[in-house]
């Protein structure tokens, strides 16, 4: 029986409003329904560019469906493909009317696919191998067909599960051979042997993949299917399911509130990875890396059994608001079974956050880290990442620094106010980024604060992944002029466009309060540009200064992307550049001549043409000898890069006086911390480049 509904969904976004529109229903449960029929509408009135629901919609929708449903071409038949084929303009009709024909039958297939996959590699694994046949494997999922009957698909699983098997031979092999070295005592197994304790453990690894895939139940399909029609706009707008987007939340923050200890799955039970450094768990003291998890209390509630549960639920059961109580019947290693009390806690991914110190060499340098342009984007008293740059300048400052490196590499963005916070910091007051929407001119946003915290030299540092803010404020910094962009060619990612998120359930009248929570989706409103009018979408930001990088000749950033946004360009802004002091071409020329002198950057050159061939090179032989001489090969290869993981002579790491005027001595986590960060920095070839060419600037 079909029922229909009215809707009144509200979207509070530039006068934007959702429309009333009539929610239909059949056999498929209302919460799908709901989440297709708000979402549909969400990417009509706020996407950029929304796009006309119609049959060339729906052959995108099914072609990157189909992609993601089978990416390895593992489980589906040709036959399969082409029957959901016949379907596929139907999706247009389906999505406008909440209607799910296409996916339960795409539901049902896989769901069957998978059942008899499961019987194959059970049954192959029971046979021996032979190794010293000539035959081969591609290793390329898109190089791959779908298989056109059951036979041929067995066959690419015995080719598979050979190579698997194949590879953990001569890992354990390698293995025997190391420790029969250290110790004649070892007994030595024949390759026959250890052909079939390898097969136990690809059997046990199949096992395991097998059982996560059947955890990935309808509901996670369905997110598959809803992420296909998003993927269409552009490659950021994103359905999340609830649990998803918490973990979103984590990622840009920086933080949490749990009891800081990571799990993992293994053979049905929830085990601890590790535990959090300064978390709750860690104060506590009883949970321990390897206590096996069995039951979860919230307080004094009767536990929850969680043994054979999927660890998403799990972790959902685990975390909790900061200063509720959560109960864990834990396994030790002994055996023994005991109960640990916690009170969850503000756990700090303190990796996340800007670090900073100074580097001594012909001057002193200030140096400061930031992995993710983090805010407290829930209003919870989190930190913000361009008040902690701000703190850091400021130390920096007092140390009398005669210059300062902004390293972005890695950077994958995020906060956006904190973008124009974060330039102003370098330049007084002006224009740092142009943000537009869809049929509206331009908006500037500005630095409005005329103080300028550093005005002394400046290089930021970014790579090919560096992304999205990390773009906008090496570009804003380009130019102004303020400062050199060093990086690895060809340019930065060119993500040049600004999601908002919008909750599902805002848009739900109350009498549908039963089907909540819907989730959110993530969707692109604006694109961003420069200050010079263009965008950094797809093009990315090039670098003044550019470095050798091992993956510059692989194809890297938002052009590889499914259905990225065009580049394209507006009127630039008014801008008054400084005047540099120095030159960049003199730079850039002195740069180059280090560089080519350096055996360091001359080793990572030559990884970059092994790193293309590899890539081009998709197949594997399935002959042990030949398998075997190809590894050799590689790892004789990779040796080179042993030597940059060295320590470069003349690089010199110091704390910050106020730094270590405020750390605990006996704050053993932070120091070993701190240790690792230097460490690091001490091996890395292009900040010491970097140090050297901001020497030269005036």
């Amino acid at each position: 029986m079909t029922r229909s509904r009215k809707w009144l969904l509200l979207i509070p976004v530039a006068g934007i409003a959702l429309a009333s529109y009539t929610f239909k229903t059949s056999v498929q449960s209302d919460k799908d329904v709901a989440i297709d029929q708000i979402l549909m509408q969400s990417l009509s009135n706020v996407h950029y560019s929304p796009l006309t629901v119609n049959d060339d919609f729906a052959e995108k929708v099914f072609k990157l469906y189909i992609q993601r449903l089978d990416y390895n071409k593992k489980f589906l038949l040709q036959g399969d493909v082409d029957d959901l084929k016949k379907m596929q303009h139907n999706i247009d009709d389906e999505i406008s009317n909440g209607k799910f024909t296409f996916f339960d039958k795409s539901y049902d297939l896989i769901t069957k696919r998978v059942d008899d996959a499961q019987a194959y590699y059970k049954d192959i694994l029971d046979k021996p191998f032979d190794f010293t046949q000539d035959e081969d494997l591609q290793l390329d999922e898109e190089k791959l067909t779908f298989a056109k009957n059951p036979k041929e698909l067995k066959e690419a699983w015995r080719k598979s599960l050979k190579y698997q098997t194949l590879a953990k031979v001569v890992e354990m092999m390698d293995t025997q051979d190391k420790a029969h070295e250290k110790s004649d005592t070892v007994k030595i197994k024949t390759k026959e042997q250890i052909e079939i304790e390898a097969r136990k453990k690809v059997l046990k690894n199949n096992d395991d993949y097998f059982k996560r895939i059947r955890e990935f139940d309808r509901n996670d399909r369905m997110a598959v299917y809803f992420n296909s029609i998003t993927g269409i706009y552009d490659p950021h707008t994103e359905f999340f399911p609830p649990k998803d987007k918490a973990n979103f939340d984590i990622s840009m923050s920086g933080q949490l509130e749990g009891i800081g200890a990571q799990l993992q799955e293994k053979d049905g039970y929830t085990k601890v990875s590790s535990i959090v450094p300064g978390s709750a768990s860690w104060k506590q003291g009883q949970l321990k890396a390897g206590d096996i998890i069995l039951k979860v209390a919230q307080g004094s509630a009767e536990p929850v059994d969680i043994v054979d549960m999927r660890l998403d639920d799990v972790v959902q059961l685990v975390r909790g608001k900061k200063g509720t109580e959560v109960r864990l019947t834990v396994k030790k290693s002994d055996a023994s079974v005991i109960v640990i009390p916690l009170i969850r806690d503000i756990v700090v991914l303190e990796d996340s956050y800007a670090q900073s110190v100074i580097l001594k060499g012909k001057k002193n340098i200030g140096y400061i880290k930031l992995p993710t342009f983090y805010a407290d984007f829930n209003g919870t008293g989190g930190r913000s990442c361009s008040k902690d740059v701000k703190k850091e300048l400021e130390k920096l400052k007092a140390e009398n620094v005669d210059g300062i490196i902004l390293d972005l590499r890695y950077n994958g963005g995020g906060s956006l106010p904190d973008v124009v916070d974060m330039a102003g910091l370098f330049i007084d007051k002006g224009p740092i980024v142009q943000v537009k929407q869809k049929n509206t001119s331009a908006q500037i946003l500005e630095d409005k604060d005329p103080s300028v915290v550093y005005d002394g030299p400046l290089v930021v540092m970014v790579n090919s992944n560096s992304a999205s803010a990390s773009e906008i404020m090496a570009a804003a910094i380009q130019d102004y002029k303020r400062g050199v962009i060093v990086g690895t060619s060809p340019a930065s990612f060119g993500k040049g466009t600004v999601q908002r998120f919008y909750d599902l359930d805002d848009y739900l009248p109350a009498q549908y309060n039963n089907i909540k929570p819907l989730g959110q989706v993530k969707i692109t409103t604006q694109k961003f540009y420069r200050i010079n009018g263009g965008a950094t979408q797809l093009k990315g930001v090039i670098p003044d200064i550019v470095l050798p990088d091992p993956y510059y000749l692989l194809d890297q950033g938002e052009k590889e992307q499914d259905y990225p946004m065009a580049w394209d360009e507006i009127t630039p802004a008014k801008y008054v550049a400084w005047n540099p002091t120095y030159s960049v071409e003199k730079l850039k020329a002195n740069s180059e001549a280090r560089v080519k002198a350096n055996p360091g950057f001359e080793i990572l050159d030559d990884a970059a043409k092994r790193l293309k061939k590899q890539k081009d090179n998709t197949i594997v032989s399935l002959n042990y000898d030949k398998y075997v001489a190809e590894q050799k090969k590689y790892k004789e290869e990779a040796k080179q890069m042993d030597q940059l993981d060295k320590e470069i002579p003349g690089v010199e790491v110091m704390s910050l006086k106020a730094d270590i005027a405020t750390t605990d001595p006996t704050d053993t986590v932070k120091v070993t911390k701190n240790k690792e960060f230097f460490k690091a920095i001490k091996k890395d070839l292009y900040l010491n480049e970097t140090v050297s060419i901001i020497d030269e600037m005036k």
